[in-house]
């Protein structure tokens, strides 16, 4: 079963997810603040001390954002990443103040709050967040005051908004990002509790159908040990009957062996839906009564029942259908999912088996890959229906 981002549907939302947090953000630093060095207006020790900045900073954000992107439950950033990302974005923001350049010198630092605050529970993401923005008002702010340009509003209030406006833009998609995450685990484990309550089924099968015969077994073998040397004749006919026991209990495990009993199609359908629908998988099914016999009754559950198992096991499926009807004589059971696995993927040994008892039964058990589309296709001669 493949695990992973790219492997449980989500890669296409994590490339999105990738271009549009860490893609943008270090877009829009190269693009406000390269301009800003390339003016040749500005002093050249502030521009050179502002490109290695520069540097600093984007990869700081690319190395933190993509952690965080890969992380699990509790992402710790990587070694050293935050201390420069900060060191570079005080640099990007006291050389552009330094030159009363109040609307550049706020957006470094507005990005690495914001990359911070995304490593931060609820509660400790808020006070950083409330505290960056507050603070924000002052430098400008000071620095209008002391130069006494005039521009004391732009100074202390757009500081402030960008922000604000950086962290929300960030903190959206990354959200977006976590929710996703939290559901597709929440369908992974699902799925595998459908796989263990199907084993738990088989256990409890195995455990009624054997129960009773090794009780009995036990029972009679100790019975006829005890009456070996005072009742022979007895004890004998005890050991026949634990013969026969043991026989019974042969016969009984190899049927749930090779199918827990007798299956049922119409069972395994209804059984299917519900635990396809328990891993949150749309399962859409079309079932036209109709009278068949015990083999192929038999043989078209444990398909079912197979394909089930692989749709949970193998697949990244969001929607299912199965076609159950009987044509001209010929039992027909289709199976298909949206969520085939990886192509030239080897078919489990389980469908090869079918396939060769479905062919000795007269019948026939395909499988076709289209895309994301995977079909299995069984047919069987319908019987006469006895035993219906």
């Amino acid at each position: 079963m493949r695990t992973g981002a790219d492997e449980t549907g989500l890669a296409g939302f994590r490339r999105y997810t990738w271009w549009a947090v860490p893609g943008t953000n270090v877009g829009v630093l190269i693009l406000f603040t390269g301009e800003w060095i390339l003016d040749g207006d500005v002093p050249i020790q502030p521009r050179v001390l502002s490109a290695a900045a520069l540097a600093v900073e984007v990869a700081a954000v690319v190395a933190l954002l993509n952690a965080r992107l890969s992380a699990g439950a509790r992402p710790r950033p990587p070694a050293g990443g935050p201390a420069a990302g900060a060191l570079a974005a005080l640099v990007l923001a006291v050389c552009p103040l330094a030159v009363r350049n109040y609307g550049l010198w706020p957006i470094a630092p507005a990005i690495m709050t914001a990359v911070a605050a995304t490593y931060l529970d609820r509660r400790h993401r808020r006070r950083l967040i409330a505290g960056a923005v507050l603070a924000a008002a002052l430098p400008g702010g000071a620095v209008s005051l002391l130069s006494g340009d005039g521009d004391l509003a732009y100074a202390a209030l757009f500081p402030p908004g960008i922000t604000a406006f950086v962290v929300w833009a960030m903190l959206g998609p990354l959200w977006a990002w976590d929710i996703a995450g939290r559901l597709d685990e929440a369908r992974r484990l699902s799925a595998e509790l459908a796989v263990k309550d199907e084993r738990l089924r088989f256990a409890a099968d195995l455990h009624d159908i054997q129960g009773h015969h090794l009780q009995v077994i036990a029972l009679k073998s100790e019975l006829a040990a005890r009456l070996a040397e005072t009742d022979p004749p007895r004890a004998a006919t005890e050991m026949r009957d634990v013969r026969q026991l043991a026989a019974d209990a042969l016969r009984d495990t190899r049927a749930v062996v090779l199918g827990y009993r007798r299956t049922s199609l119409d069972d395994e359908i209804a059984n299917a839906t519900r635990i396809l629908a328990s891993a949150g998988i749309d399962a859409r099914t079309t079932a036209e009564p109709a009278a068949v016999g015990d083999t192929a009754r038999h043989l078209l559950g444990l398909v079912m029942r197979e394909a089930t198992t692989n749709l949970l096991r193998h697949s990244r499926a969001s929607r299912a259908s199965v076609d159950y009807r009987v044509t001209g004589g010929v039992a027909r059971l289709r199976v298909g999912n949206d969520g085939a696995s990886e192509p030239g993927a080897a078919p489990g040994t389980g469908l090869n088996a079918l396939a060769e008892r479905l062919r000795a039964a007269g019948g026939d058990l395909t499988w076709t890959r289209d895309a994301d589309r995977f079909e299995l296709t069984a047919s069987l001669p319908a019987g006469n229906g006895e035993g219906r």
